[in-house]
């Protein structure tokens, strides 16, 4: 599972949702949604934008989590 890790890389650079999503010319929703729900699927675009807006790479956005196996 992958969990994408944008509200905690906008919030240690006091960056908030508004801004966010003016900076990455990204919907209000969407940034929204993201913080809201970090495991959801997000189109690698958007991902891109949101990079851009935080000065990250997309591979800073998002953490794999391994799936618990028995």
């Amino acid at each position: 599972m992958i969990k994408l890790k944008v509200r905690e890389i906008a919030d240690a650079r006091r960056i908030n949702m508004a801004k966010l999503s003016r900076k990455a010319d990204a919907n209000y929703n969407t940034i929204r949604a993201i913080y809201d729900n970090p495991n959801r699927e997000v189109v690698v675009t958007t991902l891109e934008k949101i990079a851009k807006a935080l000065k990250v790479e997309v591979t800073d956005l998002y953490e794999i989590i391994p799936d618990d196996e028995p």
